[in-house]
């Protein structure tokens, strides 16, 4: 009877490793397909293939969990803010093509997930334009009517994976000023200390994270300088690389704040990010268009070519000839590119 007993427990013990050892190729294949979408900094330490043991560390453990439990793995996405304010870069303030082709790829991956995975994956676009449209001088009412037409294009897509999230849904009832002040209030941190690591961070002894506060820092900078590019202004261009300096600390101070928020309210989930990421960095950067690199939807607009669709500023695309093609609203929707040579180049 004994060895019966034992028998039988070591044939369970055997079928829970096979069990276990088949939810972790499931979950080591999604991961290996996200990462093949992934946007990464460009530094002499960054890895260079998919199987990277740091770049796993963070992610693979979350969509392990949800591979246990055998229910959809959900990723959070700080993105979809607002469009910029500079009309030289995109169409104007709603969403249009960019938007579409973004809010597409990130369904198509979530079916291509579905293929490895049934239960499949769900993202959470937490749209955080509200979060620091006063800083980055987009108008409330523009916020409000792009938040309202992403939710139409998720519906217009039919797609039952990705979902609309933002401060709105968190202090409801406040006005938008005191949704800030409460973000703030609970989750905001020193700026001091985040002057302290972005200046830590340009030095080669520099922390991971100091690394990372420079590199956000640099990023957010270029981008106000540029919004504050438009027709019409009249500051200088140092007078204007300031103000963008200055606006970016809190920008950055705001995000991160928002970051803490997500953090709290969606614990389990794996946390993806528009921006560029570092080898072994706690957020998964992920493209919005598959063959894009940088560009993001609400920093310019989409251009068709004989290749495909490509990302680019407004100003960019009207030199090179693309004519504006307009959807069935007769909004503008994005650009098309007649000239062969230059649409082969793209």
């Amino acid at each position: 009877m004994k060895n019966i007993v034992r028998n039988l427990e070591k044939i369970d013990h055997q079928e829970h490793e096979s069990q276990n050892q088949a939810e972790l190729k499931v979950s080591n294949k999604i991961l290996r397909l996200l990462l093949n979408y992934r946007r990464t900094v460009k530094d002499r330490h960054q890895c260079s293939f998919i199987e990277c043991p740091q770049c796993q560390s963070h992610h693979l453990p979350k969509i392990l969990a949800s591979v246990i439990r055998k229910e959809p793995i959900r990723f959070v996405l700080p993105a979809f803010p607002g469009k910029s304010p500079n009309p030289s870069k995109v169409l104007g303030p709603l969403p249009d093509y960019a938007e579409k082709l973004s809010l597409s790829f990130l369904d198509d991956l979530c079916s291509q997930v579905k293929g490895i995975y049934p239960p499949g994956m769900k993202v959470i676009i937490c749209s955080d334009g509200r979060v620091f449209s006063d800083i980055v001088k987009i108008k409330e009412s523009d916020v409000s009517a792009y938040q309202k037409e992403i939710a139409t294009m998720i519906k217009e897509i039919s797609s039952d994976d990705i979902s609309l999230f933002n401060l709105d849904d968190v202090f409801d009832g406040l006005s938008f000023n005191q949704m800030r002040d409460q973000l703030m209030k609970r989750y905001g941190t020193s700026k001091e200390i985040l002057k302290y690591k972005v200046k830590n961070g340009a030095s080669k002894e520099a922390s991971f994270e100091e690394k990372e506060a420079n590199q956000m820092y640099r990023g957010i900078t270029k981008f106000l300088f540029e919004d504050s590019l438009y027709p019409g202004q009249t500051k200088s261009r140092s007078a204007l690389q300031k103000n963008a300096k200055s606006r970016a600390y809190e920008v950055i101070r705001r995000s991160n704040a928002w970051s803490e928020l997500i953090e709290e309210l969606f614990p389990k989930a794996v946390r993806l990010s528009i921006h560029p990421q570092a080898c072994g960095a706690k957020k998964l950067g992920i493209r919005l268009i598959g063959n894009e690199s940088w560009m993001t939807p609400w920093h310019g607009v989409a251009v068709e070519t004989s290749r495909g669709f490509s990302l680019l500023k407004r100003s960019e695309a009207e030199k090179l000839g693309a004519k504006v093609i307009y959807d069935d609203k007769e909004r503008p929707s994005h650009f098309k590119l007649l000239n062969k040579v230059v649409a082969n180049e793209l």
